[in-house]
């Protein structure tokens, strides 16, 4: 269930003592961890971690008025959870994660960016730390816009695509007629 919590404070303390002292834990060692320009705060119901749009201004594609959505932690109904997004982008970072994990002795209970976990005793925090400093803001940025591209959305999708529509002649007539143009201005220019 999301919270309605308006602060990470307020979400903290309106936890079971059990529950948060395990997010709390987790949510230490993602701060100490987290790359700098990426900020924390509340979205989705939950502590997020996001990429503001003083630093990518387009924001989360689903919701452009959101931040891009970085890491999230929440308790949930019958369990808790962290979100690791850049995981999903990289097949490697998540065998990485899959690997660092199961060499702990800790049993990994993942979906796609969703780690689950009942009590503290369940998460290596220096696994999680780890993961944390492999997705750095400048490689997840350029992970996220090589996934946009890759569905033909964001800028790079729309400038192939535009590029695509135009015909070949046109493609190749542009430059021609853009320089004719400047010499027909040049020659106004001196007639007058």
């Amino acid at each position: 269930m999301p919270s309605k919590a308006k602060t990470v404070a307020e979400y903290l303390a309106s936890l079971p003592a059990d529950r948060r002292e395990a997010i709390a834990a987790v949510r230490t060692t993602i701060l100490a961890n987290l790359d700098r320009g990426i900020e924390e705060g509340m979205s989705y119901g939950m502590i997020g971690y996001h990429v503001p749009h003083a630093v990518f201004p387009a924001g989360y594609h689903c919701d452009p008025k959101q931040p891009l959505p970085y890491a999230g932690l929440a308790s949930q109904s019958g369990h808790m959870a962290l979100y690791l997004m850049g995981v999903c982008f990289d097949p490697a970072d998540a065998k990485w994660l899959a690997d660092a994990w199961k060499k702990t002795g800790k049993k990994l209970d993942m979906g796609k960016s969703c780690i689950r976990f009942k009590k503290l005793d369940d998460v290596p925090l220096d696994v999680v730390g780890a993961a944390i400093r492999r997705m750095p803001l400048a490689k997840y940025v350029g992970m996220y816009e090589a996934q946009l591209a890759q569905m033909g959305k964001g800028k790079a999708a729309k400038a192939a695509k535009a590029a695509s529509k135009q015909p070949a002649a046109k493609k190749a007539a542009a430059p021609a007629k853009a320089a004719g143009k400047k010499v027909a201005a040049k020659a106004a220019a001196k007639k007058a």
